[in-house]
């Protein structure tokens, strides 16, 4: 099998969501159900979703803007992309009116969830020295889709989960 054969390696993300909006416990509501993620308005968390983000690749979901923001659960993405049908609705807080329908500036894409896990908190994450790099941990880090580096996603999924 020559190397073009091969499918790509898997990658990670952490993905934020507000509960209120989208909890793991509403994309876990139905088995195998899949949640689109609508309301991305960044150029770059909208980049790394376009450019690299493959059906299969791991997701963190993560709890942001809540009492206790940190990891919620595990999720993989389960769709392409395509446009977010938030930016072209008036009545959402996600419309855009400068977004054109015939070359859509926002996308969005499918997150299966897979399982709940014990809330990892922002504070565990910073207290733990492998993932002291982590781009969520960084100063200033606002972004609402980062890559996790596959020794991150390890060192949560293997250490951090096994009290779960």
């Amino acid at each position: 099998m020559t190397t073009s054969t091969l499918a790509p390696a898997p990658r990670y993300w952490l993905m934020k969501s507000e509960p209120d909006e989208c909890s793991i416990d509403d994309a876990l509501a139905a088995p195998n159900a899949t949640v689109p993620w609508t309301g991305v308005r960044n150029y770059q968390a909208r980049n790394f979703m376009r450019d690299g983000m493959q059906v299969g690749d791991g997701v963190l979901f993560y709890h942001s803007s809540c009492p206790e923001p940190g990891i919620a659960g595990i999720a993989r993405v389960a769709s392409g992309t395509r446009p977010d049908p938030t930016q072209f609705d008036p009545a959402s807080p996600y419309f855009d009116p400068k977004s054109p329908t015939d070359a859509p500036r926002w996308l969005l894409l499918d997150v299966q969830a897979l399982r709940k896990t014990r809330l990892i908190s922002l504070a565990e994450l910073r207290s733990t020295p492998l993932l002291s790099q982590m781009r969520v941990l960084q100063k200033g880090s606002r972004l609402s889709i980062t890559p996790v580096e596959e020794s991150e996603w390890a060192c949560i999924t293997d250490v951090l989960m096994r009290g779960d």
